[in-house]
């Protein structure tokens, strides 16, 4: 920030960059930068921490706001780190850990998971462990999912979306006359861990058939992933009610 800042401005920004992702912040400097009012920006921000964070905004100069925004983004970047996962038949693998161990990561969660999956299965051992993040407080819970998936094999996507309440559960919808369909399947936890998986979420992609995927300790490229998916959703996707 300039040195003329007020101290009253250094201190906003000391608070936004310790209760601000860097996916939050871009998302508020996008919508600032679109001429979104301050009241409608802070809509990228959970619920939980809104009026918190509007508050510290308008603390902020008009004129320093976007700039403070970038610069917290910028700094919540990680080196990246990739841990391969593998499914197969006896957990043969020995190369880098199960995915069968993700339900350990979402049950550290402690910002968000962000989900996405085509066919999602009772006997995930992610079925338990999004239920139980979504009901931690201060931990905000979207999963994405194939309406044809679910429409063909139980659980059905509101039978998915109550049992993950309050989580904000989205199906795809019809684009350009088709049915969209969902083959994306990736997670991310707290805006920082990123899984990219061939696995659907059910027993025998995380126990018994032969999958793959990558474990990425990058902020830059998980959030990169969840603001893409969320750029999607007026298209592509509707809430489940």
């Amino acid at each position: 920030m300039a040195s003329s800042a007020s101290p009253g401005d250094q201190d906003a920004a000391r608070a936004l960059g310790l209760r601000l992702t860097g996916t939050e912040a871009g998302q508020l400097a996008d919508r600032l930068t679109k001429g979104y009012t301050l009241t409608s920006a802070v809509r990228a921000v959970p619920s939980g921490r809104r009026a918190e964070v509007g508050a510290l905004l308008r603390d902020t100069a008009p004129a320093s706001r976007i700039a403070v925004l970038r610069a917290i983004e910028g700094a919540r970047s990680t080196p990246s780190a990739a841990t391969p996962l593998w499914t197969t038949p006896g957990h043969l693998a020995r190369s880098g850990p199960l995915t069968t161990s993700l339900p350990h990561l979402v049950d550290r969660a402690r910002q968000s998971v962000t989900c996405s999956t085509f066919n999602f299965q009772r006997t995930s051992g992610l079925w338990n462990a999004l239920r139980g993040a979504a009901r931690r407080p201060g931990v905000a819970v979207r999963v994405y999912i194939d309406t044809s998936a679910a429409e063909q094999s139980a659980p059905t996507a509101h039978d998915i979306a109550a049992h993950l309440s309050p989580a904000v559960v989205l199906r795809t919808t019809v684009f350009d006359g088709r049915m969209t369909r969902n083959h994306a399947k990736f997670l991310v936890v707290d805006h920082r861990f990123l899984l990219v998986t061939s696995a659907n979420l059910s027993w025998s992609a995380e126990n018994g058939n032969v999958e793959f995927g990558v474990l990425l300790d990058d902020r830059n490229l998980a959030e990169a992933v969840e603001r893409q998916v969320r750029d999607l959703e007026d298209d592509l996707f509707e809430v489940v009610r």
